[in-house]
This record gives C-alpha cells, structure tokens and sequence, in this order.
C-alpha cells in the first residue's frame, strides 16, 4: 500500500493508472489505408446529426502521429494506455482483413510496449462498418457472429503482445442512444431495433469472450457505463419506480445478463411490449455469462429522476445536436430528469464525487461473484482556455479528477476491488453527437494545428502516478 499526497489516499501495490481514447475520436485518416465508412462516417453525414457539421475525417491525426502520442503517455508516466481497435479499418466493409488497417495496431501495441505501457484493447467503441448496418446491423443477430471473426482477426495479429481484451465499451450507447433515441449513429429511433440490439451485442460479447479464450486470450471483460438512479422523492411510489425503470435499463439489463446468466425478471416484464423475449434464442444466455476477468465501469455523474411530467428539464443523454431526437428510455418514455443544486460540467452534468464511491460499494455488495472492476472512464469536458503563457489552467477538472479518484479510495476501503482507473480522456476528441465543441483531453489538441498541450490537469495526474511508483 502506498499514500498520495495529492489525495490523501491509500492505494494498493499494483494499481494501475492510464488514460483512455476511441479510434473514432482519435484516429482521423477517415478514409485512408484501406477504412471504409463506419456507422459514424455515415452519420456524421447527415444533416443535424453532429453538432456543427463534424466528422471524423481527420480528428486528432492519431493514425499518423501515433509515436508523438505515445510519447506523451510516457511522459505523463501512464501505466496503461486504453484504446479501441476499428472494425471499419481492420475489415472495412466487413469483408477482407486489411493489413494495413492492423499494422497501424501493431504498430502502437509495439510503441506501447516500448515505451513500458501496458496496451488496454477494446474492441467495439461504437464504429460498426456500415456495410452491416445496411443488413440491419445490431438489430440483426448475424451482427453478432460477425464480432465474433472480427475479434478473431485482431486477435491472431495482436494476441502475441496483447494480454488485456475488452469486448464492449457502453453497450448502453451504441444499442439504446443508436438505435432508440437516435442520438448516436445509426440514427434510428426503433424501440424494437433498439432492444433487439441490446441482446445481440450481449449475444457478441459471450461469443468473443469464448472465442478468444479459446485462442489463449489472458484478460477478457467489458466495460459498461453504470449510473446511481436516484428517485427525487424517495417517498414517492411514482420515483420510487422511475429509479427502478432507470437502473433497469441504464445498469441491470446490462449487467446482470453477463454476471448472473438472466435478464433481470422487471425487465423482462418492461420490455415484453418492445420484443426482448422475441430475441432470447435457447442457449444465449449461458453464451453471454461466459467468465470474464475483469469488469470496467465507466461512470460521469448520477441520475435524479421522476416518473412525474417536468417541461422544465432536460436529459443528460440527449445529445448535443439538432437533429430531433426520440427517448432511449424504451418502455419507459415517461422519466424526467430533475436537477439537483450541484455544479455543473460543461457537458451539463452534475457533479457529484461521492457518486463514485457509491457506485462501486452497491456493485461490491449486490453482486459478490463480480470480478476485479477497473475505472475504465471517468473525466469531465469543460470549455478550456489557453493563457497568455501558452498553457491550459484547466482548474475545474484538475479537482473534478482529484476528488472522483479520492472516491475511488474510499470505495476501496469500503471493500470495493477496485484495481485500475483510467482518466477520461488522453486528448480533446471528436466527441460524438457533439462534435469538437466539447473538451475532455488532458492534452489539449489545437483543432487547426493539431499541435498538443499538457493541461494542468494531465501535469496533476502525472504528479499523481509518479508519488505512486516512487513509493
């Protein structure tokens, strides 16, 4: 165990500390080496979807600076780098392997590796070629067995130097927010589709995670994007059962199928409307709940919710774009989203540290079989400004980060098994329906000169990891 002066935490032997990117955020080179158009290229295409006409085109230009990116890392002392591989580049149009799409990856897990930093591989962060969208994508269950070759294909070219594997990054957003509310690509606003996709992209994950053990991967697991569903009034019957439909759809649907082997029986209840049981084939389940070895939780803020009408609040997954929206709440389209008196991100998201903490001791305690959990996300978008003095004072999420891994210790303490955390994000990105307006980086990247900053932020965190392996 060793103590943090910036925190003033205990942390145990071992811990690991990184940051984490998306190809699609990053990567750029939209359409070189051999990618074809993802679902995000497509929809980053159409009119109001993407706030202020973004794409993806060249993004960061991590495809082409990669070793200065890497060297960054070092410089910061990461222990880990968490990055996602693209379907769309590594076979675009779902045909072929590209080798030079996988060489790219090669080529990083290498510089990693040189560099002594542990590669962290996610393989789906939302950029399904959309060729197979075109074929009903994850609203199709074929979807889901073509995951399975494509994890195989990564695999056989990285799985030589590659020990950490993540099947799913927030299956929450690339199944509910793609194919229900329509904020995230594709774009559809189909309940069924929606529900349908949740199933199938469980279905992909129990069939690579058996894949790939199969293959002689050490470290497989998914991450999933996991809230605190708080009713506003705890004595209310109608909030008391929005928090229930909340943590249903935005937590147990996903996680109870992987870690338990059955689809919570609420929602099973909820959903009988929109087809969940439809999609439920013989033997999924026990295809889903394969062991994992690790579980990452992503988490940003809490969520107060009602079941009573609000006109005067908004919800925090709505997006960031013009383009009219549906609920992703499916089965539930009735939940508000008060406010609490709480600062405010610039995405408009509370603050709430201890939210954390609470999260990872209810997991620890309602669900004992659980694997080692690692922070796989957590960080804040604020509006940056550069000084005079050409640096990035970025004082909000310098405590925004200080005070979330302070929580972390103490859930910790509480008995969380709590291994890893990994900061959200490495640099400002093209942040989805939001285009480039919004800032996570703790690296600020100039839009038009691509050049990269450490904001105060990174140095704080890089003051951090260094405390940690002096001790």
């Amino acid at each position: 165990m060793y103590e943090s002066a910036l925190t003033g935490a205990t942390w145990p032997k071992g811990f690991i500390w990184g940051s984490a990117t998306a190809a699609a955020q990053v990567e750029g080179a939209g359409h070189e080496g051999g990618k074809e158009d993802s679902i995000w290229d497509a929809f980053a295409r159409v009119p109001g979807a993407v706030h202020g006409g973004d794409n993806l085109e060249i993004a960061d230009d991590h495809y082409h600076r990669m070793p200065t990116d890497v060297r960054l890392m070092r410089e910061l002392g990461l222990d880990s780098y968490r990055f996602s591989t693209s379907w769309a580049r590594v076979r675009p149009g779902d045909r072929a392997v590209n080798p030079e799409g996988l060489d790219f990856y090669s080529r990083l897990v290498d510089e990693l590796l040189e560099a002594g930093i542990l590669p962290w591989l996610t393989l789906y962060h939302w950029d399904l070629p959309q060729a197979l969208e075109e074929t009903g994508g994850w609203a199709n269950r074929d979807t889901a067995f073509r995951f399975r070759d494509y994890a195989a294909d990564v695999y056989a070219a990285l799985g030589d130097r590659v020990t950490h594997w993540t099947t799913f990054n927030e299956p929450f957003c690339s199944s509910l927010l793609g194919y229900a509310s329509g904020v995230h690509a594709p774009g559809r606003q189909e309940p069924r589709a929606a529900v349908a996709a949740v199933h199938h992209q469980h279905l992909a994950h129990g069939l690579a995670v058996n894949s790939l053990r199969a293959l002689g991967a050490q470290q497989l697991g998914i991450t999933l994007n996991l809230t605190n569903a708080i009713p506003r009034d705890a004595a209310d019957p109608v909030d008391i059962d929005a928090a229930r439909r909340l943590d249903s759809l935005a937590n147990r649907i996903f996680l109870e199928p992987i870690v338990l082997g059955a689809y919570p029986a609420d929602t099973l209840v909820d959903l009988e409307p929109c087809g969940l049981s439809d999609v439920i084939l013989p033997g999924d389940l026990d295809i889903i709940s394969a062991p994992i070895d690790f579980l990452g939780v992503n988490h940003y803020h809490d969520d107060l919710v009602s079941g009573h009408p609000d006109s005067a609040v908004g919800d925090s997954h709505s997006g960031g774009a013009l383009r009219p929206s549906g609920s992703p709440w499916v089965g539930s389209e009735h939940l508000t989203f008060p406010r609490r008196d709480l600062p405010r991100t610039g995405m408009d998201w509370e603050v709430n540290p201890d939210g954390l903490r609470h999260l990872l001791v209810r997991l620890t305690a309602e669900y004992p079989t659980l694997p080692p959990l690692y922070i796989t996300e957590n960080g804040a978008a604020y509006d940056d400004d550069v000084s005079a003095d050409g640096a990035v004072h970025d004082t909000e999420r310098t405590a925004f980060v200080l005070s979330h891994i302070a929580s972390v210790a103490e859930a910790i303490e509480q008995g969380a098994d709590v291994r890893g955390y990994f900061l959200w994000s490495l640099l400002d990105n093209f942040e989805w329906s939001y285009g480039y307006d919004k800032r996570f980086g703790i690296v600020r990247v100039d839009y038009d000169t691509l050049e990269r900053t450490i904001k105060d932020s990174g140095l704080t965190y890089a003051r951090l990891i260094a405390e940690a392996r002096s001790a």
